[in-house]
């Protein structure tokens, strides 16, 4: 049960804005690190806020959270508010596909990562997207 009434909560939820998830972000500069990727940068001022570039290759990455983003890896979802939260997950999947459109429209390359896949167990598989995302012409 929430502490705080359903306006109360509401307003509070609307303070809070997206920025750095530092724990899938470091995850990730772990993961170039360990495979000697180089050139990117991070917090890269583009329209479309990636959270890196690879300016010279023309790529953004982007590290999805999997319940914001609408992976179904996770069986968790709040219990109150449904159709608030299946509404706030369809308008991010929608903004995510039209951002991904505007840097393809650009000659830019977009790879987007599931925070579920920096787990070590799937860490391969992002292996393979970075292979196919910059090898690709």
């Amino acid at each position: 049960m929430d502490v705080f009434d359903k306006a109360k909560r509401s307003d509070i939820m609307r303070k809070v804005k997206s920025k750095n998830n530092k724990s899938t972000e470091q995850k990730l500069i772990r993961f170039f690190n360990d495979n000697k990727i180089t050139g990117w940068r991070r917090n890269y001022p583009v329209k479309g806020r990636p959270d890196f570039v690879f300016v010279k290759e023309r790529i953004a990455v982007f590290v999805d959270g999997c319940f914001w983003h609408g992976h179904d890896c996770r069986n968790t979802k709040p219990s109150d508010n449904q159709e608030y939260w299946r509404k706030k997950r369809e308008r991010n999947i929608r903004r995510d596909k039209e951002v991904t459109e505007m840097f393809e429209r650009r000659g830019w390359k977009v790879l987007r990562i599931w925070e579920c896949e920096l787990k070590k167990k799937n860490i391969a598989a992002v292996l393979e997207k970075w292979r196919a995302t910059s090898q690709s012409e």
